[in-house]
């Protein structure tokens, strides 16, 4: 059998963005929605890398599927990091994650959907949710990246939600090749 071919990389454009003062209004959830968001306390990272797998494989979320259980349980476990998920009609159809830096700024790490709530109107009262959480410390700044591999709406919706672009730099990502998803579906990290 042969070896399968690598996928190409690809290039992104990455625009970072930043929110200097919170938002003076939060969206209102969607109605006929039986929505919950939760904070993720000490999340296993089995459903960690699920939510990563389901909300990112399509925008080429690969950072964080390459990483060591030790690795990313530094991450997802520190005491900066807040993530909370999204459940629909009691299934996971969503998360974000924030990071507080050291220079008293929030960092919205990953924001995202599941597939199968899209166009629901969920994404614009999830980011006003992830903003309330992120100024609950009253931070100097709240920043965002996103890039041109992300949903369409990323960016705009972002903007909408009152982030200013401040820079952009160019990027080279690597998709998951055929073993490397394979591995992360069977749980055998890391893989690269």
């Amino acid at each position: 059998m042969a070896k399968a071919a690598k996928p190409k990389s690809l290039k992104a454009t990455v625009t970072h963005l930043e929110m200097h003062k919170r938002p003076r209004v939060s969206p209102p959830l969607p109605v006929n929605l039986h929505a919950t968001l939760m904070r993720a306390t000490d999340i296993p990272l089995h459903f960690y890398r699920y939510l990563q797998w389901r909300v990112g494989r399509e925008w080429h979320w690969v950072n964080r599927l390459r990483m060591s259980d030790e690795a990313l349980a530094a991450i997802v476990h520190s005491k900066t990091t807040r993530i909370f998920v999204l459940s629909v009609d009691g299934a996971p159809a969503g998360f974000f994650e924030l990071s507080d830096t050291r220079d008293a700024m929030v960092e919205l790490v990953y924001f995202g959907l599941m597939d199968h709530v899209r166009k629901r109107g969920l994404g614009e009262w999830m980011l006003g949710q992830a903003l309330a959480a992120a100024w609950t410390n009253t931070p100097a700044c709240v920043k965002v990246s996103t890039n041109t591999l992300d949903h369409p709406a990323a960016l705009p919706l972002y903007q909408r939600m009152g982030f200013e672009p401040i820079s952009q730099n160019q990027a080279i990502i690597r998709p998951l090749a055929d073993e490397e998803i394979l591995a992360v579906m069977k749980g055998d990290i890391p893989v690269s």
